[in-house]
């Protein structure tokens, strides 16, 4: 787009927006694109809340139309389409544009990283969000986190694994650090928009899929065509998705439409975990009872096999721009510190109700 329509997107929120007399009759109406399928449990539905929970707050003086994955930009293109000023809002996964940004992985889920409670703590209260707006500055959008789907699954596989010597040579739908992750055990991880996952692996284009957990994955129905369902998802111990805001519209908002912006997100924090641990739990029973689906552990050795790799993974990671070596060195600290409280407190009490 042109400096024109970008310019036009914070004249018009300023100019618009600064006699609240007038607000109601000349409404800021954007749209907000996806990387999901439209009424896709989990992440489709937080990025209609955050729209409607804008106009809600806003009292009706920005209105938010939300569009699918595809209807106006390709699942994989929501970051490109706000920070072009094609459209205002994006509803997507950081780790999507880990080509523009090796950095914007730490802000979805590094592997044998941060989990939800954990995450948030890091980007709300930690530092985090500060070094999130650094990298995606360079990209002309202003991120928030936009929900969240939990820990997610290893993900569905045509057959089973009976140790880490399987992996190798599968083709696998995986996105993020847990790609290159499974490229090092053995596997062809390519990238597939999550409406085309269950058509590739029917036509045989891929022999298993990782997307999220079953609340998501059961809108899917991925059991048809690959039976066995993995867990841990130790690839992607988080789900956070992201609000990204075109950063020239943000910066001409006046404060109190930020304020309505960023208290639309960080409600949905809250609401997507309470939802998807609803809508896991109903899922995960349905699976099994009623569609055959064949729960799995990954065999002990191929974790172990995993967690060492990841580490070198990770180290790599830092390498790979100056801004990825300053937030892997934040987020690595920060679960350092964390990491004792949450052995025992959350993962005691775990313990302890297994007994």
């Amino acid at each position: 787009m042109t400096f024109n329509r970008r310019s036009a997107l914070a004249v018009g929120a300023a100019g618009v927006l600064a006699a609240p007399g007038v607000a109601r009759a000349q409404a800021l109406r954007w749209r907000l694109v996806t990387s999901w399928p439209r009424n896709l449990p989990g992440p489709a539905f937080s990025a209609q809340r955050i729209a409607d929970r804008i106009k809600l707050l806003s009292g009706g003086r920005i209105e938010v139309q939300v569009f699918a994955a595809g209807e106006v930009v390709p699942a994989f293109a929501v970051h490109e389409a706000v920070g072009n000023a094609t459209v205002e809002l994006g509803h997507t996964a950081s780790f999507f544009a880990i080509g523009r940004e090796p950095g914007l992985a730490f802000f979805t889920a590094i592997p044998f990283g941060l989990t939800p409670p954990e995450h948030n703590a890091w980007v709300l209260k930690g530092g985090g969000q500060a070094l999130w707006d650094e990298a995606a500055a360079r990209f002309g959008v202003k991120p928030f986190l936009g929900g969240n789907t939990g820990v997610s699954m290893g993900g569905w596989f045509r057959r089973e694994l009976q140790s880490a010597e399987d992996v190798k040579g599968l083709t696998i739908r995986m996105v993020g650090l847990g790609a290159e992750l499974f490229q090092r055990l053995g596997a062809t991880a390519i990238a597939v928009p999550p409406g085309d996952i269950y058509p590739a692996l029917e036509r045989g284009a891929i022999d298993g899929a990782e997307f999220t957990a079953p609340g998501s994955d059961i809108q899917l129905g991925l059991w048809r065509v690959a039976p066995f369902y993995y867990a841990p998802g130790f690839n992607k111990p988080n789900g956070s998705s992201e609000l990204v805001v075109n950063k020239a519209l943000w910066d001409g908002l006046p404060a109190d439409l930020k304020g309505v912006v960023a208290a639309a997100s960080e409600a949905e924090q809250a609401v997507a975990l309470a939802e998807i641990e609803i809508l896991n739990m109903e899922a995960l029973a349905t699976m099994v009872s009623t569609h055959g689906v064949r729960l799995r552990g990954f065999p002990t050795p191929m974790v172990q096999l995993a967690r060492r790799h990841a580490g070198d993974l990770l180290g790599e990671l830092a390498g790979r721009s100056p801004v990825a070596g300053k937030i892997a060195a934040h987020y690595t600290a920060f679960q350092g510190r964390i990491g004792p409280w949450t052995r025992i407190s959350t993962h005691a009490a775990l313990g302890a109700r297994e007994v």
